[in-house]
């Protein structure tokens, strides 16, 4: 099935792509290789979800921004290649978390946007290598931050 169908099957709606927050390409294609800026929890309503993970949001909360990132990367990809059909598969995941110094579960908010690209593309092409790691902040006091590399059909 492909990824756009998989997406309806799953009953997810794409927020809008967010805007730059800076100056850099939201997506850059080298060959077969696709390289997604880091993203954050953008939403429909064109804000984002803030908070410290630990203060003022519980890792339940956090999982959820991070899917909400994943959501946010795959409508800026669709925006970038006119079809999420185009990406063959996860290559590698950079997850940061907004967190106190003691929370220690940032592999279980990450899950959040695996788990979403799992779904979609399967557990052989959804889930590659990855990393999550907490940060002290992040931009705009966003939950979460992600970038990915994909590898183009």
């Amino acid at each position: 099935m492909s990824a756009e169908k998989k997406i309806t099957e799953l009953g997810l709606t794409l927020p809008p792509p967010p805007p730059r927050g800076g100056i850099y390409k939201p997506v850059l294609i080298d060959g077969k290789h696709c390289y997604v800026s880091g993203h954050g929890p953008y939403l429909a309503n064109g804000k984002s979800i803030t908070g410290k993970v630990g203060i003022d949001l519980d890792e339940a909360q956090a999982k959820q921004a991070a899917q909400q990132v994943g959501l946010a990367i795959l409508a800026t990809l669709k925006h970038e290649l006119g079809s999420l059909d185009k990406i063959k598969r996860v290559i590698k995941t950079l997850g940061m978390v907004n967190a106190i110094p003691e929370f220690e579960k940032h592999p279980f908010v990450i899950n959040g946007c695996s788990e979403l690209f799992a779904n979609i593309w399967g557990e052989e092409n959804g889930i590659g290598v990855r990393s999550a790691v907490g940060m002290g902040s992040l931009p705009g006091n966003i939950a979460v931050e992600i970038e990915v590399l994909f590898e183009l059909h």
